[in-house]
């Protein structure tokens, strides 16, 4: 079955990290794969451009079927391989309305994130101003004492949807990885700070971990004061 598969990726996207965490959970190793260079604008390239005309990675093939949106492969694959490996929609309409809910807004949580540590590379040198990075530092603050008030109703120990390990935690971990790979403060954040500890050596997030994070496991601090 995976060898039917093809994947585009580049390490320390989130978008990528997510289908390869879904992969990784349905026991779905050995698919063809190939580690793209954002440096080198490879995501750019023709080969990229053949399967995804936006130039964006993750680029994912399953068979004859092309999914070019990370929340759309994780669903097919979650669809497709419903009974193997890790179960990651629950069968309460309930839980399985706060997993939607959440995965959702994990897309707004995602975009806060990037508008501050990549202010600089979307923002024009001539285009940027104090008071913009300003605003947008406030808004993910706000969304990080939010994310933080979700875990802290659910209790310690909880995953983003509840006790199991859900396609909302697919989608949300590598967001939260990366804003402790830039330097968030653990202390400000603590049940943000627990979850990631409890989810970072899961075994399809250790096997799917950033290659470039391995070499370099000294991140940055760029959040440090958030």
């Amino acid at each position: 079955m995976a060898k039917d598969m093809t994947f585009l990726w580049g390490s320390g996207s989130p978008p990528c990290w997510r289908v390869m965490i879904v992969l990784e959970e349905k026991n779905l190793q050995g698919y063809n794969h190939k580690l793209l260079s954002f440096e080198k604008m490879e995501h750019k390239s023709q080969e990229v451009l053949d399967i995804n005309p936006r130039g964006q990675i993750p680029t994912f093939k399953h068979g004859d079927i092309i999914l070019n949106e990370s929340y759309a492969a994780c669903f097919h694959l979650e669809n497709q391989f419903k009974s193997q490996g890790t179960k990651l929609i629950p069968d309460s309409l309930k839980e399985q309305a706060l997993v939607y809910q959440r995965m959702f807004e994990g897309l707004q949580f995602y975009d806060k994130l990037t508008s501050v540590i990549f202010y600089d590379w979307y923002v024009p040198e001539d285009e940027r101003h104090d008071s913009a990075l300003r605003r947008n530092k406030e808004a993910l603050t706000t969304e990080l004492k939010l994310w933080d008030s979700y875990l802290q109703k659910l209790g310690s120990g909880s995953h983003l949807a509840g006790p199991s390990f859900s396609l909302v935690d697919v989608v949300v971990f590598p967001t939260v990885a990366m804003l402790f790979r830039y330097g968030l403060c653990a202390n400000r954040y603590p049940k943000l700070g627990e979850y990631y500890a409890m989810l970072k050596d899961r075994p399809s997030i250790k096997a799917s971990w950033p290659p470039h994070w391995l070499e370099n496991p000294k991140g940055q601090d760029t959040l440090k004061e958030i």
